[in-house]
């Protein structure tokens, strides 16, 4: 099995079965837009279909804009449209972790040749959300806790 199935694998069989605090609950990409699973898909098959060991760089959680959006961590659909090549059908959205992220991503040589080396993912895959003070879902930032 390559190292693509194996994260393939994970996130489809990832689900949330605990208890949250009240007013915070779980973002989960892999459950909650269909299109994910086919663009994280199509994202490690085309990036980590092989047995190559790589380095690990861990993350907090997806943001709702980047990894929440594509399943791809630290990865938001301008980024894997214009960087990965894959096409997003939907709303473009923007995260400023991306844009940090696939910087770095360049000065090394690009998307083909940084992911040969590393593997992003995040300490939780899920993300958090928490009712703001509008009324509105936000996202929780783990680090405040």
């Amino acid at each position: 099995m390559t190292f693509a199935n194996k994260v393939i694998q994970f996130n489809k069989l990832l689900d949330f079965k605990g208890t949250l605090p009240p007013g915070i609950s779980i973002m989960n990409p892999f459950k909650e837009n269909p299109q994910v699973i086919n663009l994280m898909e199509q994202f490690y098959k085309k990036f980590y279909d092989d047995d190559n060991k790589r380095h690990l760089i861990i993350g907090i959680n997806p943001g709702r804009f980047g990894g929440g959006v594509t399943g791809i961590p630290f990865t938001d659909s301008k980024r894997l449209k214009s960087v990965c090549n894959i096409n997003y059908e939907g709303k473009e959205t923007h995260e400023p972790s991306s844009v940090f992220v696939y910087d770095v991503i360049a000065a090394f040589g690009g998307a083909t040749e940084f992911y040969k080396h590393f593997y992003i993912n995040s300490m939780c895959p899920l993300g958090f959300t928490a009712i703001g003070k509008k009324r509105k879902r936000d996202q929780l930032q783990l680090l405040r806790q």
